[in-house]
């Protein structure tokens, strides 16, 4: 018996259950009704078809809404490239047309890497288990010799992070180049007494990747940094896949709005930086939060979160990092939407502290502190100066 991926597009046309049966035959065997008998007979494993259509409005004689298409597992090989060129390659070009959602079956989720860490491995590592975590970004690195990035992430770690990651714009490193880089603040991290992750920017051409994965490994990289969507799903597939790269890998959302952005165009950001970013091995996935100048709508960015943490019955859950716009006074909406399991990650809101990076990060620590506890942000500023001055400068005093 067939086994199937349900496929979800949001659409319009003058008769969607017409449209669904033509996208359900022309994205797999190409045609149908005047096919002789034996071919039918031939190409039936590999035929697609409509599971249910749902018009959503109508106007003008035009119907808007919602197709499902059950495309057989066996037209695919287990790889995003192969899933997404089958349910979205042309069909992507057909006039206003969005991907939403894909529903797969165990046996094909089962052939995609995951996660190796996901939360529980990741605080494993960290060895925190009842809070969010925090993560700081290098603000700024390029052009920046080694002495200076040294003094960015010796204060960032001074002020109490769990992680701290490079810019993502980060490929020209001339002046701090990655292996200097690594021992530099690998000595930091010994010093700090406590486990930090560092995740360091993997940059390089593509068939590269892999071995400048294991490079920076064998150098003492512990996390990794890749913007997946320029690079593509498949480089995060291999690597998550790999026995050798054995630390978190980060995804960053670069490019992600030319996919998703448009209402009617695209893949729905719950799908791109959600299912599929932990699917394809995901430890931590950076999104856009929905209160910075980049914004997601809040029930996309909880949608992308509840994508990468729910029970799939295959994979490990990913950490979600809502990213953009975040300072110390948005900890308590950030732990009412994202709750315990989510990492808060700050560049401008950490370095742009009037008292420097290390205060940012305390100011951080203490919001983290207080909303865990039951505490307003107002009580815990009576106890720690570094909150108080971040509230002053970013609402919440």
């Amino acid at each position: 018996m067939n086994e199937y991926i349900t496929v979800r597009y949001l659409t319009e046309g003058k008769d969607l259950s017409k449209k669904a049966e033509g996208i359900a035959v022309g994205m797999t065997v190409g045609s149908w009704t005047e096919l002789p008998a034996a071919r039918k007979e031939m190409l039936a494993p590999y035929l697609g078809r409509v599971e249910g259509v749902t018009v959503q409005e109508e106007c003008s004689g035009i119907q808007r809404g919602i197709i499902s298409i059950q495309y057989p597992v066996g037209n695919i090989t287990p790889d995003i490239p192969a899933l997404l060129t089958t349910v979205f390659g042309k069909l992507s070009m057909d006039g206003k047309i969005k991907l939403m959602d894909i529903d797969f079956p165990p046996s094909l989720l089962s052939q995609f890497p995951g996660p190796k860490f996901g939360i529980e491995g990741v605080r494993s590592l960290l060895g925190v288990t009842e809070r969010p975590l925090l993560m700081s970004i290098f603000k700024s690195c390029l052009g920046l010799p080694l002495h200076e990035l040294e003094e960015q992430f010796a204060a960032q770690l001074e002020g109490g992070v769990d992680l701290v990651k490079d810019d993502e714009i980060f490929f020209v490193d001339d002046k701090a180049p990655l292996e200097k880089r690594l021992q530099s603040y690998n000595r930091i991290r010994e010093n700090a007494g406590r486990p930090v992750l560092y995740a360091a920017n993997l940059t390089g051409p593509v068939h590269q990747l892999i071995d400048r994965a294991k490079y920076a490994i064998e150098n003492g990289a512990n996390c990794l940094l890749l913007n997946i969507l320029p690079y593509g799903f498949d480089i995060l597939h291999r690597l998550a896949a790999d026995p050798d790269i054995t630390v978190p890998l980060m995804a960053h959302p670069a490019l992600a709005g030319a996919f998703s952005s448009a209402a009617e165009y695209g893949i729905a950001s719950p799908l791109l930086l959600g299912k599929l970013m932990r699917i394809a091995g995901a430890d931590l996935v950076l999104f856009p939060s929905p209160y910075g100048s980049v914004a997601l709508e809040r029930n996309e960015a909880l949608a992308i979160a509840d994508n990468v943490r729910a029970e799939n019955g295959v994979h490990r859950p990913s950490f979600p990092v809502p990213s953009a716009g975040i300072h110390p006074a948005l900890v308590p909406q950030l732990y009412e939407d994202f709750g315990t399991d989510a990492i808060i990650n700050a560049g401008g809101g950490v370095h742009g502290h009037p008292g420097g990076a290390a205060d940012g990060a305390r100011a951080f620590r203490a919001a983290i502190d207080a909303v865990t506890s039951g505490r307003t942000l107002a009580d815990a500023a009576n106890e720690s100066q570094p909150l108080a001055a971040a509230l002053k400068k970013w609402g919440g005093a």
